[in-house]
């Protein structure tokens, strides 16, 4: 049995705080880093700036991007840079994200269109897009812009391939990997191989496909966490993405496998602009019972072994465990 789906089969996984200890202090600097790069004199910049560093999470991504380079336990002082860049573009889909679906809560805070507004959003979106970008240019790497750069186009990709979907019930399963490989697994990739870049070039391929692989493991447990996770957990309301009538993987692998009057409590829900709760609960009971929760979690865990196995060029190290461990995170995270 491979070591990362062990693990994911045992109540308890590795924490977040013991995947980052190889690389605590240096992810300490980061959010000094960040803090410089968005400084500015303009007091709303400053407001804003302030409340999303506040909500900036885990910082899963920059951690990745540390961790990768220091593979070979060589890693280079711009790697701070590069980490405070990804975890900004990260913000910056984040903030434009919440703007696109009028959301109210991240992480149980208000959200930037909703504490400020959907122009200040918008635009604070944009605004930490161009800081990071102008961080990496003063690197003077043209191998990391490129990544970067190609990351940024296909964020913007995936954002419209999702709001160009005209019937979102006809949205396949290859549609759906396409999606979220543009939308979530190439930034995980393009922090990956960009720190990798940064300390460890010889493994720049194997940790980009390994950052791929985890991406596309993260967004498909983070669409299993919308059927089964609290509100009180996760810090969202549960069913959001049925509530913004979003296909995911658990009801596409559903779909198929429904009756009729299951189909069709499906169709009206899609058809309500602002679906009850109970009748989110009643289409989240028939995903379930259909499978397709199950689907999902399967298909997760396939992603997480290609991603194992993209790990095994690595030296054995406690940077190369941190990452491992990131895999099984990753699928049994709570929120």
């Amino acid at each position: 049995m491979s070591e990362v789906v062990a693990r994911m089969r045992t109540p308890l996984t590795s924490a977040l705080r013991d995947i980052q200890a190889p690389v605590h202090e240096r992810l300490e600097q980061v959010v000094v880093e960040m803090q410089r790069i968005v400084s500015d004199d303009l007091p709303i910049i400053r407001d804003v700036s302030a409340h999303l560093l506040q909500i900036r999470g885990k910082m899963f991504r920059p951690t990745l991007a540390l961790l990768c380079s220091a593979a070979v336990d060589r890693p280079e002082s711009r790697s701070i840079t590069l980490a405070a860049a990804v975890e900004l573009m990260h913000l910056a889909t984040l903030v434009h994200d919440d703007s696109v679906d009028h959301s109210v809560l991240r992480r149980g805070l208000p959200t930037v269109n909703s504490l400020f507004s959907h122009e200040v959003s918008v635009i604070m979106g944009d605004f930490l897009y161009t800081r990071a970008l102008m961080a990496l240019v003063r690197m003077g790497d043209l191998k990391i812009m490129k990544i970067v750069a190609d990351v940024a186009n296909e964020l913007t990709i995936g954002e419209m391939r999702q709001l160009g979907a005209m019937d979102a019930l006809e949205f396949s399963e290859d549609e759906y990997y396409s999606l979220i490989r543009a939308k979530t697994a190439s930034l995980i990739s393009g922090a990956c191989e960009s720190g990798a870049l940064c300390g460890a070039p010889d493994l720049r391929g194997p940790l980009s496909q390994y950052g791929d692989r985890l991406g596309m493991a993260f967004q498909i447990a983070d669409d299993i966490l919308d059927y089964t996770a609290d509100e009180s957990v996760t810090g969202k309301p549960s069913g959001l993405d049925l509530r913004e009538h979003k296909v995911t993987l658990p009801l596409i692998a559903a779909l198929p496998q429904l009756s009729p009057p299951e189909r069709q409590r499906v169709d009206v829900l899609f058809a309500t602009e602002s679906p009850a709760d109970d009748l989110i609960a009643d289409v989240i009971e028939v995903v379930s019972k259909a499978g397709g929760i199950d689907y999902a979690r399967r298909r997760g865990e396939q992603f997480a072994l290609d991603a194992e196995e993209a790990l095994r060029v690595l030296p054995e190290s406690p940077v190369r465990s941190a990452l491992t461990d990131a895999i099984a995170y990753v699928m049994d995270r709570r929120y």
